[in-house]
């Protein structure tokens, strides 16, 4: 990411911060820089997560209407793979 590419902007909230990790890492493998914001705070204190305002997902500005192209993609299930897929062997990492 260059100094060009302006201040970090939200580009998407969840009251999970399982879902704002797995939203980034959706990002991040479409080639965006992101990163999630509050979510320690939200896993820590779940009862005010609503208050305030869940985990934040997180892009460069330059990057943000990409961002949201790629988030509206997932959850449209553009993604998403069918039940026959063949996803290969298991590795044994």
């Amino acid at each position: 990411m260059g100094d060009d590419d302006g201040d970090w902007l939200m580009v998407a909230r969840c009251l999970d911060p399982t879902e704002a990790h797995l939203l980034r890492a959706c990002l991040e493998a479409a080639g965006l820089d992101a990163m999630v914001a509050d979510a320690n705070l939200v896993q820590t204190h779940s009862l005010i997560a609503v208050a305030v305002g869940g985990a934040r997902v997180m892009v460069p500005e330059a990057q943000l209407e990409r961002a949201k192209a790629v988030l509206e993609a997932y959850h449209r299930g553009d993604f998403a793979l069918d039940d026959d897929t063949d996803v290969g062997e298991p590795r044994g990492d």
